[in-house]
């Protein structure tokens, strides 16, 4: 049974910076990519970044990009997303997600396992 945990979210202020972690089990880490995925009350689920298999490609939503960083240790199996120059609009929940490709993509319905989400709130 796969499971993946969250960690590492919280209240910060506007400007800070915020280190998710998802610790996974279940099944070989170091097959399947990665993803990251912030969702609002009421709005659809967004990707945020997702990452392959051997971490050579990652890739990052329009609000993200420059801000945010996603990573893999496929060692500990775990994948993390480091949130700097936080704003108040990226308060949201964050759910870490896992496909059953290497590939890496943000599309939320190729991903077959998901965390239980971690609240994040940056106040301004």
């Amino acid at each position: 049974q796969v499971q993946l945990v969250e960690s590492g979210g919280g209240l910060v202020q506007a400007g800070g910076s915020l280190r998710l972690s998802c610790a996974a089990s279940g099944r070989t880490f170091s097959s399947y990519a990665m993803g990251w995925f912030r969702q609002a009350p009421g709005k659809e689920r967004e990707g945020v970044a997702s990452i392959s298999v051997s971490a050579g490609s990652t890739a990052y939503g329009d609000t993200e990009k420059g801000r945010f960083t996603i990573s893999r240790d496929n060692a500990k199996n775990t994948v993390y997303l480091n949130m700097n120059s936080l704003k108040p609009e990226d308060t949201d929940v964050y759910y870490c997600a896992q496909t059953d490709s290497k590939i890496s993509t943000r599309i939320p319905s190729l991903y077959v396992y998901w965390g239980q989400g971690t609240q994040d709130t940056v106040s301004s």
